[in-house]
């Protein structure tokens, strides 16, 4: 099947006997082209034959030019033709919508005197449902239409096929029962809406088929009616609630505001009531409002309003039980100090335990019957007393909840049940002997299917009932777009809930259809002119409405710059021209071509034929040339051109003066004199005006003779004295020492350098306390000497060494008087005894403490006797001596 604009076109490349062909024009109005396609050209023999090549080339592109053209046209004007019929169809069934809507509005429009500025909402639902394939059931992904039973949601007001939303209210009830073991079809779970997720109990899943409003079941299809309404008033009660009802017609979507016309007063209260919309019913006097606050001791200060806010001073207030007062928000009187109350209570014995509070205090918590810890015997005893225990058998259930706590009645909680017992596994498949405290779990996985009947339950001593799949399904709804997003189940994913935009070819119209079907769909008729930009050169468009596709090919004068010249193209625009492809040979007719016959192409504009004067590389003459191949040339004179140097002229042949194409270059010396006081010469070639200043260095030593300089001849020549010694300074610190040792702090200078030293040192007193800095040339007759504090410390300080050393001695002497007392009591004590008693076992502790007391002699102490170090055995002996 060929394309429209080649079975209606001229049919370049078809038989002679092709039908609608037109003839081909004769040969003898075609000068230069060939007959067949197969012939070769022949010309005649031209005394210009570039000329002829030009009228040769034009000709043939204005013959390809007329016949694309003719084809385009013959092309819109076939799409045209079949469009406009659809606009009148679709013009038609926008007067048709037009009525209904009016007729739907005009209770409500009577009210607001024409104004329908509340009603954009609902408009827009009107006008989905009355666009087709605007509006589709978000369950079975299908369109809805007129004659199929519908419900809609109260939250979003998006409609649904009934059969689809019982369904979908039945499987999501299941599955959110599912979700649990043990309460499996014994609770009400509610069912959400598949879009914007509002609840609705089970009692609400729709059995019937209703209109918008809800009077009429089964209403029939009227096509002067909304789809899926009664007709009638709506009469639902307008929200938020006023009073009203709705006035339009049964519609789809949420109502309009009330359009009723009240009097009411201000937010405060004290202006007089004024007419106005009952649906914008609140306003402000702009006055202050006066009201006397919660805290009964400001007043609201703000201007016109409904509710006072709390009041934003601050006052003194007193707790809860009046011990404290602060500074607090009046919009917070009670407050609480978190003090305990500390109030005697009734029993005179124990006090009050409570924070901060109001009123009385409990009474004694101890003073009623209370109960031993078993709980088996009750006394009444004194709140001072404590309830002893019982002393029988405590027999309170372990947390087990099998066996009994048999220990003797005692306080705080009992013991874990520690008994022996055959236990069985969660699963049942093996038993064991354990504490009865501990869970018996054995390490065996379920190998069971969950409820998805894709992933094994893999839980450990699984019971039976495995939980349902916990992981996301991740299959790819039939949108191709996005993922399920739902947990693991079983059949086929829902659909989609997503929807996407359509737009026009200008964005003016959307069509909203659900996720997947963007790419069947196509796209809204709009009414908007196009807004494509121009596929060629010119800045705008004909004006013409939005469609699909293409625009058509541009008709105004090309008009733009030819390449090399400043004049324009006076052909129509060929930006985009239709033109014959370079195909290969087919092999035979079950072979298909690879690119289509008719391609678009920007062709060329054609050579500029305007003749332009020219003038020659030196400008000595001047030639008409055609634009096209304009170009200067030489004319074989000399140059003439002045040099760079100024003093003398090119000698070379006629030539274009460029970058890389320059005049020759004078290569005589320059001779022009110097300067006065500069002996050096100018190193450039021959050039014009002064020359340069001399740029030629001097080396010379600094005043210092350690740093080396280079001086520009020009500087040094032109400078005076004072100029010239400081161009003679390296800059640097002098290296040269003082007579008192430190180093001069001028700047490299000539001659000697002063004797007086700036540098500052710190001299101090004999007992170097007292410190002081003094320039070096006068530390010579500076002496600082110590004073009455110093003396006052020096003496403080020896007798502070006398009191220690006399004291350790002293110490020293006493311990070992002590010990010494000590040993000569236990030599006499250990002698009497062993003549008295003559035992054997009082001669060997006699021993045991002999040894005991030989080793702690012989142990090393410091005694200062001529700073030697004796045993305490050795001192004793001395001593005795």
């Amino acid at each position: 099947m060929e394309p429209a604009w080649r079975q209606q076109g001229r049919g370049r490349g078809r038989g002679q006997d092709a039908a609608g062909e037109r003839p081909r024009p004769q040969q003898k109005d075609r000068p230069g082209v060939s007959a067949g396609r197969g012939a070769k050209t022949k010309t005649n023999p031209s005394p210009e034959p570039a000329k002829a090549v030009g009228e040769a080339v034009q000709s043939k592109f204005e013959e390809i030019r007329r016949s694309n053209q003719a084809a385009a046209k013959r092309l819109v004007e076939s799409h045209v033709s079949s469009s406009s019929s659809d606009e009148e169809n679709d013009d038609a069934g926008d007067r048709q919508r037009g009525k209904v809507l009016e007729s739907t509005f005009t209770t409500y429009t009577s009210q607001t005197g024409g104004d329908a500025s509340g009603l954009h909402r609902t408009n827009q639902y009107l006008s989905d449902l009355f666009q087709s394939g605007a509006l589709t059931c978000l369950i079975c992904i299908a369109s809805v239409r007129r004659t199929q039973q519908v419900w809609s949601c109260s939250g979003c007001f998006t409609l649904f096929h009934l059969p689809c939303i019982q369904k979908w209210a039945r499987d999501s009830v299941f599955l959110i029962c599912s979700a649990t073991d043990e309460d499996f079809g014994q609770k009400q779970h509610p069912w959400p809406c598949p879009k914007c997720r509002t609840e609705y109990p089970p009692s609400a899943t729709p059995n019937r088929y209703l209109c918008y409003c809800g009077k009429l079941q089964d209403p029939p299809a009227d096509p002067w009616l909304v789809p899926h309404s009664c007709g009638a008033v709506c009469q639902k009660e307008l929200r938020p609630s006023c009073g009203h009802a709705c006035l339009l017609l049964c519609h789809p979507g949420p109502c309009p505001p009330c359009p009723k016309m009240v009097s009411v007063s201000c937010l405060c209260g004290q202006a007089k009531p004024l007419p106005r919309r009952c649906s914008n019913k609140a306003w402000s006097c702009q006055q202050p409002c006066g009201k006397l606050l919660a805290c009964k001791q400001h007043t609201c200060s703000q201007t016109c309003h409904s509710e006072c806010p709390p009041c934003p001073r601050v006052s003194l207030q007193r707790c809860v039980c009046g011990k404290e007062a602060a500074e607090r928000p009046c919009a917070s009187p009670r407050w609480s100090c978190q003090q305990v109350c500390g109030a005697r209570l009734s029993c005179g014995n124990h006090t009050c335990e409570e924070e901060c509070h109001a009123g009385a205090c409990p009474p004694c918590p101890r003073s009623v019957s209370r109960s031993c810890p078993c709980g088996k015997t009750k006394s009444s005893l004194p709140c001072t007393e404590e309830v002893p225990p019982c002393g029988d058998t405590c027999d309170r259930r372990l947390s087990c909840q099998k066996h009994t706590c048999s220990m003797r009645c005692h306080r705080g909680s009992c013991e874990t049940c520690r008994q022996e017992v055959e236990k069985e596994c969660r699963c049942g498949r093996y038993r064991r002997h354990m504490a009865c405290h501990k869970e018996y779990l054995c390490d065996s996985k379920c190998p069971r299917t969950r409820n998805c009947q894709r992933h094994q339950c893999r839980r450990k001593c699984c019971p039976g009932n495995c939980p349902p799949c916990d992981q996301i399904c991740g299959r790819t709804l039939g949108c191709r777009n996005h993922k399920c997003p739902s947990v693991c189940h079983q059949g086929s994913c829902y659909p989609c809930p997503e929807t996407v935009e359509v737009p026009c070819t200008c964005g003016s119209t959307v069509l909203v259809v659900p996720c997947g079907r963007e790419r069947s769909t196509k796209p809204p008729r709009c009414k908007e002119p196009c807004r494509s930009p121009p596929s060629c050169h010119h800045p705008t468009r004909e004006p013409h409405r939005c469609h699909p596709g293409p625009c058509p090919p541009c008709k105004q004068l090309c008009s733009l710059p030819l390449p090399g010249c400043s004049h324009s193209c006076p052909q129509p625009c060929h930006d985009l021209v239709l033109v014959r492809s370079q195909q290969v040979q087919l092999a035979g007719p079950w072979e298909q071509p690879s690119e289509p016959a008719f391609v678009k192409k920007a062709l060329p504009c054609p050579p500029c034929q305007v003749p332009i004067p020219t003038s020659c590389f030196g400008e000595h003459e001047v030639s008409p040339v055609p634009c096209h191949r304009q170009g200067r040339f030489s004319c074989k004179r000399p140059c003439g051109r002045p040099l760079a140097c100024e003093n003398h002229s090119c000698s070379r042949e006629c030539h274009l003066v460029t970058d890389g194409n320059k005049c020759e270059v004078c290569e005589e010396g320059c001779s022009k004199t110097r300067p006065p006081g500069c002996p050096h010469h100018c190193a450039l070639p021959c050039h014009p005006g002064d020359c340069p200043a001399c740029s030629q260095m001097i080396r010379q030593r600094c005043h210092c003779r350690i740093s080396t300089l280079y001086l520009e001849c020009t500087k040094v020549t032109s400078a005076d004295e004072q100029t010239k010694m400081k161009m003679g300074s390296c800059n640097n610190q002098c290296p040269k020492e003082l007579s008192c040792g430190h180093r001069c702090k001028q700047v490299c200078h000539p001659g000697v350098c002063e004797e007086k030293c700036q540098q500052k040192v710190k001299l101090r007193c004999p007992c170097k306390r007292i410190k002081k800095e003094v320039l070096c040339s006068l530390s010579a007759q500076t002496v600082l000497h110590c004073d009455d504090v110093c003396r006052d410390q020096q003496r403080k300080v020896s007798q502070v060494k006398e009191a220690e050393q006399k004291a350790a001695l002293e110490e020293e002497q006493k311990k070992l008087q002590e010990e010494l007392e000590a040993f000569e009591k236990r030599q006499q004590r250990g002698g009497r005894r062993g003549k008295r008693r003559g035992r054997k076992e009082e001669v060997d502790d006699e021993q045991e403490r002999a040894r005991r007391w030989w080793r702690r002699c012989t142990a090393f102490v410091l005694v200062p006797l001529g700073g030697a170090v004796l045993s305490a055995a050795a001192y004793y002996l001395l001593s005795q001596s």
